[in-house]
Formats: C-alpha cells, structure tokens, sequence
C-alpha cells in the first residue's frame, strides 16, 4: 500500500436522477453500495466510507452492519464512516460494534466521528441539540477509555455512570480503531483531535480552501503543542469531487443535469463558479489529476484522499464507470504524491503499521529499563 490512503466516501442519499426521474429504493441503495465498495478493492482504491443517517431520503442509519457484509466480501479494503455520530451513539455500543467489526475485518476498519448536521437527529436519541459540542466531547473521551482500558469507572454529564466496566470484544491485538474527527466549521473539534493524536478529517467539498487551510493549520499546530510531532506529522485526511469523461466538455454536459438538480448545490453557485471555488473537477482524467494534486500546495502533505461520486442521483452504472476512470489514474496520483512526500511525514494508518508501532515504543521501552 502506498503512504498515501485514496478512497470513495458515501452519503448514501436517494436522490433523484433528473435525467429519467427515477429514484432508486433503499434496497437499490444498499446493494449498490455494496457494489461501489467491492469496485474501490478492484480498481486498486484502499478505502471505503459511508456516513450515517437517521433521516427518510438517506441509507443507512447502522454502518457497521454494512460495513460487516462488505468485509466479507473483501480482502484489502479499509472499512469507514463518512461520518458516525459521536453526539447521538452511545459510547458503550459504539465501542462493542466497532471492535467487533474490526475483529471480522482483520483490523480493516476506522472511523470519522462527527457531530452530523442534522439538529432533528438528536431528540430521536434522547439528546439536545444545543448541546453537540459538549456531549462531542464528553462521548469520545469515554469511547476512547472503553477500548484503550480493560476496567472503566466513569461518570458524566450525558449517561448512567459505569463501575469497573470492561467493553467486550476488546479492540483487536489491542490497538481500538483508528479514528479521524471529522468537521466543516468547529474548531473544538480538531482541538480533540490534535489532544488525541488522532486524525483530522476536512470534508473540504462545499466551501473554499481558505476555510479548510485555517482548520487544517490550527489543527496541525494544536498536535504538535501536544507533543504528538511536528505540524507537518500531523494525521490529515480530505474530500473531492469529481465527474470524469475522456473528453473534458463530454463531462461537463453529463454532469451538467445532475449538479444544476443535485439538492446540496443546485440552484445555487453555477456549475463553473462551484468548479472555481471548491475542489469539485468537472472534466478530463488529467484535470482530475492536476486538481487533486494541488491540494497539498494548500494543506500540506497528508495521508488519505477521498472522493464523492455517487451521488446527486448519478446511476450505479454511471459510478462504476467513473470508478474505473480513477482506477486509471491512481497509479500516477500515487506515484505523484509519494515523490513529494518528505520522509518525516507519516504514512497513512492502517492496523498493522499501527500495531507495528505500538510493539517498537514497547521494546524501546523494556531496553530502557534493561539498560537501567
């Protein structure tokens, strides 16, 4: 695998393609999907993601359950969230689905933790709205105790108290999951992730680069107060967009239809200006190429690309083909990134680079004590 993690994030919508008016059902949804995820292994991608839902337009609300059934269904691939709600999640149940999952996957498996955007969500879970960031961060300071700690005590604001609690299955070699924390606008959300030491992950598909250099900079700087490195070590993840066909104009008149319709952008900013402003690409493999390869020029080195495509109503056969167009290019996106990459920048995370890593601070750890 190369340093550098390229993937396919999924809001799972139900959007209707305003070509033919259809729409597909929510089993249509769910198989495709699981088509998309089995086609990102095939074409040589490393990951795929899907983000969580609770609200009629959207699959699926239990990621875990389709990440189990892809898992089965693949051998290399890193299973996801676009996003999973911190704030509406229990802690507990959170933990024991995650690591179970990642005891199926053979490690193949982190997470992007997000508030979610939607304010309705919270009350169908008990929870407050006005309350997000609060609860953002007293949910993942327990999620983080239930796998790193074999007995929990534990009391908060939000839920029961918990008195000598040990979260079953415990996280697989003894490494919990990765986790990214994921948001568009909240700074004590990359605050979070750089006390962690875990990875940030900037959506970066509505709004200019600008906002996303701010973020991602004042996230690189809080991790290295921290002492988990330098800014530039710092573990940073981002989203795309894009719509290829061979020929650029080719791919702005298909795409034409389904961006001017698409419920998250249409009738809003033209297809050019949107193009202009966000790192969505509208065109040939090579832009595609070029674009995403500008996106280090901003935020620096970073460790997992993702991109957007099945959505806005686009037909499962129209994804798969855009699939294999990026299966094209991946290669030379690879190659491209690795050369510039300076070799204090660390690779993406994966299970075993992870547990690799625990095991050396280990030795590094029992010959100082040897030693003394």
């Amino acid at each position: 695998m190369s340093s550098m993690q390229f993937g396919i994030f999924s809001v799972g919508d139900l959007t209707v393609d305003p070509t033919n008016g259809s729409i597909p059902t929510e089993n249509e949804k769910f198989k495709a999907l699981v088509a998309i995820a089995k086609k990102v292994e095939d074409i040589g991608g490393d990951v795929f993601a899907v983000g969580e839902h609770h609200d009629a337009g959207f699959v699926p609300p239990s990621i875990s359950t389709l990440h189990a059934f892809i898992a089965a269904q693949t051998e290399r691939l890193i299973l996801s969230t676009s996003i999973a709600h911190i704030t509406t999640n229990d802690p507990v149940k959170m933990a024991e689905d995650y690591a179970t999952l990642q005891h199926l996957s053979d490690g193949r498996v982190d997470l992007v933790l997000g508030r979610g955007n939607t304010a309705q969500v919270y009350p169908w879970f008990g929870k407050d709205p006005s309350k997000g960031v609060e609860l953002t961060i007293e949910n993942y300071q327990l999620l983080r105790r239930l796998w790193d700690e074999d007995l929990v005590n534990w009391e908060g604001k939000f839920r029961t108290p918990l008195q000598s609690f040990t979260s079953i299955p415990r996280p697989l070699d003894g490494v919990a999951p990765f986790v990214w924390h994921g948001s568009i606008r909240t700074p004590e959300v990359a605050e979070i992730a750089a006390y962690y030491g875990d990875g940030y992950f900037a959506n970066n598909i509505f709004w200019p680069k600008e906002h996303y250099i701010r973020l991602i900079n004042f996230y690189r700087q809080r991790y290295a107060h921290y002492g988990h490195g330098e800014p530039e070590q710092a573990i940073v993840g981002l989203g795309g967009q894009f719509f290829m066909r061979k020929n650029s104009q080719d791919a702005v008149n298909e795409f034409r239809p389904y961006f001017d319709n698409a419920p998250v952008y249409g009738h809003g900013p033209s297809l050019e200006d949107f193009q202009a402003q966000t790192p969505l690409t509208v065109g040939s493999p090579q832009e595609v190429i070029e674009k995403t390869l500008s996106f280090a020029d901003y935020f620096g080195d970073y460790q997992r690309q993702m991109f957007l495509v099945d959505h806005a109503g686009l037909p499962l056969k129209v994804v798969l083909e855009q699939l294999d167009l990026l299966g094209e290019i991946l290669p030379t996106l690879r190659a491209e990134f690795d050369a510039r990459r300076p070799a204090n920048v660390p690779d993406a995370p994966t299970h075993a680079n992870r547990v690799a890593a625990r095991d050396a601070a280990l030795a590094a750890e029992s010959s100082v004590e040897v030693d003394a």
